[in-house]
Order: C-alpha cells, then sequence, then structure tokens
C-alpha cells in the first residue's frame, strides 16, 4: 500500500465549518489543537488521526512504551478520524507538537497505524453501503461515536444502509 504521512495541527477554519454544537463527537477542547496524523492513501482524501492522551476503548492504536501511555492509555484514536478534503484545513504555520516518544513509537508502528485506519474506514464504507454488513451489535460497538457519518460527502457515500 503506497502513502504518505504528516503529523500536523488542523486549523481554526476546520472548528469553524465543523462546530461543536453540529458535530459532538468531533474533538472540540477550548485552547487545544486538533494535532493528528495525517495519511494520504492517494484516495480524493486524506485521514487524519488524532493524538488523544487518554483512549478507552480497542478502536485505536494504543502506545505502550511511552512514559504518558503508562499514565493515561495514550495513542491514535480511530473513532475519532477526520476525512478531510479541504487542504485550508491543515494548519502549516504552527507546528505541532507530540512527544518525542510518543513520535517514535509511531513511526516504529507506522504499517500497523495505516493499515488499522485504512481498515477502520473501509470497514465502515462496506457496512453503511451494504456490501458487507456487520452484525448490528459488532457495528454499534465500532462505530457507535464515530465521526465518519459527518463525512459521507467526502467519502462519496450517498446511498444509506439502515444499520
Amino acid at each position: 500500500m503506497e502513502y504518505t504521512l504528516e503529523v500536523l495541527r488542523l486549523s481554526s477554519q476546520f472548528n469553524k465549518d465543523y462546530p461543536k454544537d453540529t458535530y459532538p463527537e468531533l474533538m472540540h477542547k477550548q485552547g487545544r489543537p486538533y494535532t493528528c496524523l495525517l495519511i494520504d492513501l492517494h484516495c480524493d482524501y486524506f485521514i487524519c488521526i488524532p493524538f488523544r492522551s487518554s483512549i478507552k476503548h480497542k478502536n485505536a492504536f494504543m502506545f505502550t512504551g511511552t512514559k504518558r501511555s503508562k499514565r493515561t492509555h495514550s495513542g491514535l484514536d480511530y473513532s475519532k478520524i477526520a476525512i478531510i478534503k479541504n487542504t485550508d484545513y491543515f494548519d502549516r504555520d504552527t507546528p505541532a507538537v507530540v512527544d518525542q516518544d510518543e513520535y517514535n513509537e509511531m513511526r516504529n508502528n507506522i504499517q500497523t497505524i495505516v493499515n488499522d485506519a485504512d481498515s477502520y474506514v473501509s470497514t465502515y464504507i462496506n457496512h453503511i453501503t451494504g456490501t458487507k454488513l456487520l452484525h448490528p451489535r459488532a457495528f454499534s460497538r465500532k462505530y457507535q461515536y464515530s465521526t465518519l457519518p459527518y463525512f459521507h460527502d467526502i467519502m462519496g457515500i450517498t446511498i444509506l444502509h439502515i444499520q
């Protein structure tokens, strides 16, 4: 699988276009940047996986060898992926700051992260379009709090399957 990646922050324009009251599952913390791993799989969009300091579910890549992970279960949260087409949503002027040990662990496991993120998005698309359905409980466990429904237009989902 061919891809490019970058660690960056999402811009204030992203926050304006995706406000908390309309998009409650997106990560909105006042004064905190949405720092993410941006993956370009050469589709029509980018997959933006946020770094989180505390994750309490399995839909994530969990850091295991970092100082923060020992305290708070930090990782990259697939359930809060943002699907982005508009490159104005990337803040290239402000450096994205990530703990060095988390960055190193991410780089050492990048192929797993890319495969897992691609699988998370593809499985969702296949279920919603009716191509390959998950059991309703399995779908709910995996996607109940997912941000992916906010990005159907960008992913090209026009035929919706009723869960």
